[in-house]
């Protein structure tokens, strides 16, 4: 079977990113036997300055069609001034609500390797190996009504019962596949929404009996993530606290630059990118780490393709290079030596090759 891929670079350090998971991909090709087609479109910036629209009618019409999508990044400075509904940011927000890619996965692992580049002392962190599950869809970034005036704004934060639902039992089926732990967080001693959102879950917990919930407000939540972070196997939570919590984590583990992400929706087609932003002020310049981008290539290639072999093989590739003692400037606490993008891509596939052998 033949996959179809499609490739969103998107804008500052997107396209640099995205060449070294393509590289990986055309690796796999070789050495696995992955069979795959790719196409390249435009996302966010790059979008609007060649046709006006973070997401063209064109490369959503491709998104549609294809079995998964390996997303870069959106936006910086240069579009920060333009109508709201027209930056780059409102192409990814568009591009999940079109493709309802309901459930966002934001695992935050921290390889031994790299415990003593957390904020962490290492024994807080070390193994550390969280599954945060947002829904991405609903809630308040996309509630009606809206409105900003002069003297007032506001957002509305609602949720259906099968939004609820639907996000719920993604969480625990990942859970169950995993240490069997599923925390949900809410704000339910504040809001109705949120009493609403615990009450389902409490429920469907019932249809899951090999699976520990519990459940624990936003604001402990976000505590507990810096005081015991290894408590935690799979969080679930809506998409404004999601939001917070895994930027949270994912500061645990060092660096935003090795962190990955999965959007997917029932069918389990998904959009793939890494946690960090487009960081402009570094781009063009071999600085970027890749890795992240290339583990968001390893969840695509699980959670969409169904290549388990193939994903392995990724992640196992990128902690060889770890392991070796390459890092990106992100990644380098002692001041040592650090290795650009294409380098890097340039080990991550050399460790490929090696496992293929």
């Amino acid at each position: 079977m033949t996959h179809k891929l499609l490739l969103l670079p998107g804008d500052g350090i997107g396209p640099e990113i995205v060449a070294q998971a393509e590289r990986v991909v055309r690796t796999l090709a070789r050495t696995h036997g992955l069979k795959v087609e790719t196409e390249t479109a435009l996302i966010g910036g790059a979008a609007y300055d060649a046709e006006g629209d973070p997401l063209p009618s064109s490369t959503l019409e491709l998104a549609k069609a294809s079995d998964a999508i390996l997303f870069g990044a959106v936006g910086g400075p240069k579009w920060d001034t333009i109508e709201r509904d027209l930056r780059p940011e409102r192409g990814l927000l568009r591009i999940r609500s079109s493709l309802d890619l309901f459930a966002n996965l934001r695992p935050a692992t921290l390889v031994p390797e790299l415990a003593s580049a957390s904020s962490l002392r290492p024994e807080l962190v070390a193994g550390l190996n969280i599954m945060i599950v947002r829904e991405l869809t609903g809630g308040i970034y996309f509630g009606q009504p809206r409105e900003r005036a002069e003297r007032r704004a506001y957002n509305t934060m609602v949720y259906r019962r099968d939004e609820v639902e639907r996000i719920a039992r993604r969480a625990f089926e990942i859970a169950r596949l995993r240490d069997g732990r599923l925390c949900s967080v809410d704000k339910a001693n504040v809001l109705e929404v949120s009493e609403f959102w615990r009450d389902i879950v409490t429920a469907m917990g019932k249809e899951y009996p090999d699976v520990e919930l519990s459940h624990m407000y936003v604001d402990n939540a976000a505590m507990q993530l810096v005081r015991a972070p290894k408590q935690f196997d799979v969080i679930v939570t809506g998409n404004l606290f999601g939001d917070v919590l895994s930027d949270i984590a994912a500061m645990l583990t060092g660096s935003i630059g090795m962190l990955p992400s999965a959007s997917l929706n029932e069918q389990s087609r998904g959009l793939y990118e890494p946690v960090h932003g487009s960081a402009p002020d570094i781009a063009g310049q071999d600085k970027a780490n890749p890795l992240a981008t290339i583990l968001s290539l390893a969840m695509l290639l699980r959670y969409s393709l169904n290549e388990q072999v193939m994903a392995d093989a990724v992640d196992d590739a990128v902690a060889d290079v770890l392991a070796a003692g390459l890092r990106t400037a992100d990644l380098q606490q002692d001041g040592g030596s650090s290795i650009g993008t294409v380098a890097m891509g340039d080990a991550v596939i050399d460790a490929l090759e090696r496992g293929a052998a």
